[in-house]
């Protein structure tokens, strides 16, 4: 059984011989190819998909031979985000796809205590109408993201197909990532790591008490995390035990604020990280103005590498570090 258009009506999907064994969400994306895993996910946990007389949403259950499921789709909500004339910087576009350049402070889509100016809002207002709804109601075209102080480049999907095909290379588990998908970031730390390049790899997961941060998990839970560090600098100022580095992160998955939790793991904390910087009030006493004023993680996405979803051809694109930590370099470099 295929089918390619979501009706808002119940559907009955029955296990098929090449169906057994597939977890629950992978089996309901084979019969709707043009939905998102993620869209999948919120039928299951919203209770839309029925076995015998009650809702079953466990996503990691494998279906069995013989087993019949009724799924009734919600009514696809209307979005009420209204298009704001925010400028954005666009690197590259096509009728597909819109790559840009983020700027610190932007949200990426509305959000409790950030209802409007943000991401989402622009690209309405630059793309119109087709936005709608892709990707789900507040966060339509949105592949990925980066965090409100985080600078440097996301792709953005302009239609359903899009947005399809690069959900399945962005998902923080597909094997493509380290493959055709290249993201890789700056980062700016007190401290120095122990070898010039290494590879973490934890679990990451909610922290148990601080709900707005992620931690590595050492015993249970979590999900996988693998990020690739290189030293690209160091520098020791006179008088200030504390060396700052400037890293290379690669990413080999994407997990919320990994980057963030692995520098702090090897005691490479990010300059100016709100959440993750320990005690940096004490260790820019002494530092140079332009360190002591930097007011939030200095991070930015240089790269981003994926393949087209139209064209399957290779995109790769690079920008250059914001000013703000070009500056924090030059003084560095000067001491």
């Amino acid at each position: 059984m295929e089918t390619n258009t979501l009706m808002q009506q119940p559907i009955s999907l029955s296990v098929e011989a090449d169906d057994i064994g597939l977890r629950l969400d992978r089996f309901l994306n084979a019969h709707f190819p043009n939905e998102s895993r993620s869209r999948v996910q919120q039928w299951l946990e919203q209770g839309c998909l029925v076995r015998g007389e009650s809702p079953f949403g466990q996503a990691s259950y494998k279906v069995k031979a013989g087993e019949t499921y009724l799924l009734t789709p919600p009514e696809l909500e209307e979005t009420h985000i209204i298009a704001q004339d925010i400028p954005i910087d666009i690197i590259y576009e096509d009728d597909d796809i819109l790559v840009l350049n983020k700027p610190v402070g932007l949200v990426v889509h509305p959000a409790p205590g950030h209802k409007d100016s943000t991401l989402v809002n622009a690209l309405l207002a630059h793309c119109g109408d087709s936005l709608s709804g892709i990707g789900g109601v507040k966060r339509p075209g949105i592949v990925h993201r980066l965090d409100k102080d985080t600078s440097g480049l996301m792709v953005v999907a302009k239609n359903d197909y899009a947005h399809n095909a690069l959900s399945a290379q962005f998902h923080p588990d597909a094997q493509t990532l380290e493959k055709t998908l290249v993201r890789r970031y700056k980062a700016l730390v007190f401290g120095k790591p122990a070898r010039t390049t290494l590879t973490l790899e934890d679990n990451i997961g909610r922290h148990s008490s601080n709900r707005q941060k992620m931690a590595i998990l050492k015993y249970s839970g979590g999900k996988k995390a693998i990020t690739h560090i290189t030293l690209d600098d160091t520098w020791t100022l006179d008088g200030i035990s504390t060396p700052i580095s400037l890293l290379d992160c690669h990413l080999g998955t994407g997990r919320t604020h990994q980057i963030r939790v692995h520098c702090q793991s090897i005691n490479c904390h990010i300059i100016g990280d709100p959440l993750y910087g320990k005690s940096q009030y004490q260790r820019l006493k002494n530092m140079p103005e332009v360190i002591q004023i930097f007011s939030r993680q200095a991070l930015h996405a240089y790269r981003l590498s994926f393949i087209h979803p139209t064209t399957g051809d290779l995109c790769d694109f690079t920008s250059e570090l914001p000013a703000d930590m070009e500056a924090m370099i030059e003084v560095l470099r000067a001491s």
